[in-house]
């Protein structure tokens, strides 16, 4: 304590005292905040050099917590109280820093939570990673089989068949739930993961036939397999994964669901990634016949994990999943979109800017396959060799193989780079940017993609732009798109929620097609024109992005905060961040799918949550 002029009014005479007054702390307002002792054993603090104790002699590892605020390198659970030093293994940090991450990134989490939460992890590893490279494969089977003409109309009717099982789906929920205990969810699980086997298993089959599969270079519109094989992928994409979360909501508690949720959607986006990797490896070489065989091996993997899981973990015997809601019926919905323009707002916001991501992907799919048309031509012998007609040539064998190949590696980069911005850029835009300017980010993003395409239509700026509107969009819009339901009654929540998400956003995809199949006769007029209309929605979307902004803010102020379909009820802001974490778990479950790069969503399983309400 040189150079102060204080009297200590507390003096320590003691040798031990006065070896601490001489060693590292020459800062007189560091001595004052360190914490010392009165029982310092003389003989044991002369056995050991300073470099060894630390800084402080004698010090236990929490007395350095306070005299280094801030410093987090050691947690609760690893500091020692001893006065002597251990040597450690190496394996000992190494497991530490583990023990850190884990934490940092999930929370305490019980070990019997993590042990269910990989058996989880397991079964939507194999749901997403089946569903990946199957979608990798639709268009490219379509295409082969009925013509790249066809995929506007698909889109158009896959809107009818997955609303038809979705109607399905909701009348099996009322009889697990009505059958007094005999069924339970996860015999449902059972029920459609074996349907959809069967369902692509014979579709692997067929495609091997001679005149129904791939052997038939004659495109035509005709050919049912096609439509069976999109709109079957598209259905899946819609109820499993709904089904899936449902399950979790009703077996896993909400305080578990904080730590585990993260954990489980990361196994979705590993998935995510690898599926379309096996389709872009093997197409060529195992042939797409078997590439698809191995993803209809998913849906009976995924139910052998859900089994390990019933056997080891049994199901929750919580009678809050039995609860039912208030059911959000679709007149309901369509009236409260109608009351409130912010509700329109999200609706534009959620569902609209499909209608370009709609167009550019059909452009992608038509230059995708006129470009392997070219490098691979059909050759004199060959069963595509003048199918349409002299001097009119289908695609060949191998032009089908690249195409799906090209579709895998499609796949692959926007779940990567969908994967990285969700890890590494969603939050830290939000914050740094704020949810108004964040809201503005994608539509602009949209018009600036829609511009180059129009001007540069080649098939690898096609491709860079869909792998950039589709990454953000699960990224950014997808999170943002969700705060704006922060300042909404639980009806808002429930209700238009339900008819946004399935009728608008599969509404907008068929809008979209219906632009795309006008214009399917030429990729000239395609891009010209649908590329005009594709920037008169990114305007309009930039437009209600600053109007959504604006009213997001006005409705979460620091004092009041107006909650939209709460008949004009005014509540402090603190009771809206109450409110949304009062909604039921599925809800979160929600959230969770949306924040997941796997994009499952933008294929339409969000169709499925009024079965939940």
């Amino acid at each position: 304590m040189s150079g102060n002029n204080e009297k200590d009014p507390f003096p320590m005479t003691s040798e031990a005292a006065k070896k601490l007054m001489t060693s590292n702390f020459e800062n007189s307002n560091d001595w004052k905040e360190s914490a010392t002792t009165t029982d310092v054993n003389v003989s044991t603090s002369k056995r050991y050099s300073d470099a060894e104790r630390g800084t402080l002699t004698g010090r236990s590892r929490k007395s350095s917590k306070y005299l280094n605020d801030g410093d987090d390198s050691d947690d609760d659970d690893d500091d020692e109280d001893e006065l002597i030093p251990t040597k450690k293994s190496s394996t000992y940090y190494v497991e530490k820093f583990f023990k850190k991450l884990m934490r940092q990134l999930y929370g305490d989490m019980d070990l019997k939570d993590l042990a269910k939460s990989l058996t989880l992890s397991a079964t939507l590893f194999f749901l997403i990673g089946g569903y990946w490279l199957l979608r990798s494969l639709k268009d490219p089977v379509l295409t082969s089989l009925c013509g790249v003409q066809a995929i506007p109309k698909a889109k158009m009717l896959s809107v009818v068949i997955v609303l038809g099982v979705v109607t399905i789906y909701n009348k099996c929920i009322d009889f697990v739930e009505g059958s007094g205990g005999k069924y339970e969810m996860h015999h449902l699980f059972y029920a459609f993961g074996t349907f959809y086997f069967f369902m692509f298993a014979g579709i692997a089959y067929l495609l091997t036939d001679s005149e129904m599969g791939l052997a038939n270079a004659v495109p035509s519109e005709s050919r049912v397999l096609g439509w069976v094989s999109y709109c079957t992928i598209e259905s899946f994409g819609s109820v499993m994964v709904s089904l899936f979360w449902s399950f979790v909501n009703s077996n896993v508690s909400l305080e578990a669901a904080k730590s585990t949720y993260g954990f489980i959607v990361a196994a979705a986006q590993v998935g995510s990634i690898i599926g379309p990797t096996i389709v872009t490896m093997y197409s060529t070489t195992w042939g797409i016949p078997t590439v698809y065989f191995v993803g209809s091996l998913c849906m009976l993997i995924l139910q052998g994990t859900m089994y390990t899981y019933i056997s080891v973990y049994g199901t929750s015997t919580s009678t809050s999943a039995k609860k039912k809601k208030d059911k959000a019926g679709v007149l309901e919905g369509l009236h409260l979109f109608m009351k409130y323009n912010y509700i329109k707002g999200i609706f534009a916001i959620s569902c609209l800017f499909m209608i370009i991501v709609t167009i550019i992907d059909y452009t992608l799919k038509v230059l995708a396959r006129d470009h392997f048309d070219a490098e691979f031509p059909c050759q004199p012998g060959e069963n595509c060799f003048d199918a349409l007609g002299p001097g009119n040539h289908s695609l060949s064998v191998d032009a089908q193989q690249h195409f799906a190949q090209f579709m895998g590696m499609f796949g692959q980069a926007t779940n990567t780079l969908s994967f990285l911005l969700s890890l590494l850029g969603t939050n830290a835009v939000i914050r740094f940017l704020g949810l108004k300017k964040t809201l503005l980010l994608f539509p602009s993003l949209c018009l600036c993609v829609i511009l180059f395409v129009r001007f540069n239509p080649s098939l690898y700026v096609a491709f860079g732009a869909m792998m950039l509107l589709k990454a953000c969009s699960y990224a950014l819009n997808n999170p943002t798109k969700e705060l704006l339901y922060q300042p909404t009654s639980s009806a808002v929540k429930y209700k238009a929620k339900s008819w946004i998400d399935i009728f608008g956003a599969r509404g907008s995809k068929a809008l979209g097609s219906v632009v795309t199949n006008y214009y399917s006769y030429s990729a000239v007029a395609l891009v010209s024109n649908g590329s005009l209309v594709g920037i008169i929605v990114a305007v309009f979307l930039i437009w209600n992005a600053s109007f959504m902004g604006k009213k997001f803010e006005e409705y979460t102020n620091e004092d009041t905060a107006y909650i939209v379909g709460g008949e004009d009820e005014v509540v402090d802001a603190r009771e809206v961040v109450s409110m949304e974490l009062a909604i039921k778990t599925d809800d979160e479950i929600s959230d969770a799918e949306q924040d997941t790069s796997c994009g499952v969503e933008e294929e339409g399983q969000n169709a499925v949550e009024e079965s939940k309400r």
